[in-house]
């Protein structure tokens, strides 16, 4: 009887642990463990993979990829979601397609098995990097706006790509809207927190880079509502009531003589410049223009009584580019078209002084938009104008600067408000007066970055060498590959 019972206790445990084995990897699957990865790009170890269910193979996993044990109810849109900060992609639609690519398996499935293995590409091994293409302040950019919601989108990626397609080589994008909306991750104690559409700036300045793009990151400077809003005692004061000035009605103005926003603003230019940029521009480099002048009060008139606007605007320029020029970094500047015209009532008001502004900057981008001269030289429709509006401008801003050096860079319209003749002709008139008139190179401007004309007409401008753009363009030794972590650096171009 006790050898039979041995018998029945020996074949009790084996049962026991035929049935625990037999069982042991869908315990695991289901058991709450968190997903792993097995990294296997360089020189990284290698994690041990946790066992997988039976149906499930694990995939070979190429160099710059990473293994991926998906959740319960994990996606590839989430997924892509999660890596897209570590991957040398831009948009998370871009990693989802490339994760699909990358799994065949996935081509056609929503919702992924819990263990199931997918295969991340484009991992990097730290994060980038970019450094700055040094170009001379005369060279010839062509370029396009756009928002930095646009520009950290799918649709924003296809216009950069389409526009070096056409003939473009500069792409000016917003890291500060004039609603004082910081696109880019930036820490400083008067910025909270914010939304980033632009995540990684010196990832998405290495793709400007690749595509043979002169990165130009704008910063509407002094109009600034999110932060008058949220610091009000940096915005302009009312001399009636000592409260917060508006413009006709808003609270959009920060003090252009505060201390503390122009320390703002220039640390904001510096780390545009820190992250690779080729340039930056600065907008709204001005006081407001609007609303009622006489109760607008700045502290610049208790502490330099003897100042007037312009010294204001002049002093802050000479600080900026004392600390942006020495990085490599062109400085350019956004000025009203009128203010070539020198009429004291704009110099008092805006500050824009443009012989002084000159001396402190690379370049001067005047926005000469035909159909803004309303009220002008006597032409009921500017906007039909564009020849005459272009070439006065240039002919007054070169004349009024000839002996600074700077460049004049001039803003175009590529809208069709207040005219009824824009079209692709319309964008070649622009371009070539403004050439003929001294400028080089041009920006277009369209608040909805809609470049449907601009792409018709640069094609045939691009063919008729020379008449209305010299074509210079980045040398090609300088094309980076967002997929390649061991591209070597660029040299610098020749001034």
């Amino acid at each position: 009887m006790r050898r039979f019972g041995l018998i029945l206790t020996v074949m009790g445990l084996f049962l026991t642990l035929w049935i625990f084995f037999r069982h042991l990897p869908s315990a695991a699957a289901q058991s709450g463990q968190s997903a792993a990865l097995v990294r296997t790009s360089g020189s990284a170890p290698v994690t041990p993979k946790p066992p997988l269910t039976s149906s499930l193979v694990t995939p070979i996993v190429p160099p710059g990829s990473t293994l991926y044990l998906a959740k319960r109810g994990d996606t590839v849109a989430s997924i892509a979601h999660h890596f897209l900060s570590q991957t040398s992609f831009l948009t998370s639609s871009e990693l989802a397609e490339a994760i699909r690519k990358a799994n065949i398996d996935l081509e056609k499935k929503t919702f992924l098995k819990a263990a199931e293995p997918v295969i991340v590409p484009g991992m990097l091994e730290a994060p980038i990097v970019e450094k700055t293409v040094p170009v001379a302040r005369d060279f010839e950019v062509r370029a396009i706006y756009l928002t930095g919601l646009m520009a950290g989108s799918d649709h924003g990626i296809r216009i950069i790509r389409h526009w070096h397609e056409v003939g473009g080589n500069a792409v000016v994008f917003d890291i500060k809207d004039s609603d004082g909306s910081v696109n880019i991750p930036f820490e400083h104690p008067l910025l909270g927190k914010h939304h980033t559409p632009l995540p990684d700036l010196p990832k998405f300045v290495r793709f400007l880079h690749s595509q043979n793009m002169h990165a130009i990151a704008r910063v509407a400077i002094f109009r600034d509502q999110r932060l008058v809003v949220e610091h009000p005692e940096l915005a302009v004061k009312s001399h009636r009531t000592g409260q917060p000035w508006q413009e006709n009605g808003k609270l959009v103005w920060t003090d252009p003589s505060q201390p503390k926003v122009q320390e703002y603003d220039i640390a904001l230019a510096m780390k545009a410049a820190q992250s690779g940029v080729d340039e930056v521009q600065f907008d709204y480099v001005r006081f407001p223009a609007e609303g009622d002048q006489k109760d607008a009060s700045f502290v610049f008139q208790a502490e330099h009584a003897d100042w007037h606007r312009t010294d204001v605007i002049s002093d802050f320029l000479k600080h900026a580019y004392a600390e942006i020029h020495p990085t490599g970094v062109l400085l350019s500047l956004d000025v009203f078209g009128v203010m070539a015209w020198q009429r004291p009532v704009d110099l008092a008001h805006t500050g824009q002084d443009i012989v002084g502004m000159a001396q402190h900057c690379d370049v001067l981008s005047p926005m000469i938009y035909p159909s803004h001269f309303f009220g002008m030289d006597g032409i009921a429709h500017p906007g039909d104008a564009p020849e005459h509006f272009i070439g006065t401008s240039m002919d007054r801003f070169i004349l009024i600067t000839k002996s600074s050096g700077v460049v004049i860079r001039p803003w175009l319209q590529a809208f069709h408000w207040r005219t009824k003749t824009y079209s692709p002709q319309y964008i070649e008139v622009q371009v070539q007066t403004a050439k003929e008139k001294g400028g080089i190179g041009f920006l277009f401007w369209n608040a909805a970055n809609d470049y449907s004309k601009p792409y018709v007409a640069m094609p045939e401008m691009r063919s008729s060498k020379g008449k209305y753009f010299r074509g210079d363009e980045i040398p090609s030794s300088v094309q980076a590959s967002l997929g390649d972590e061991s591209s070597p650096p660029r040299p610098p171009t020749a001034p």
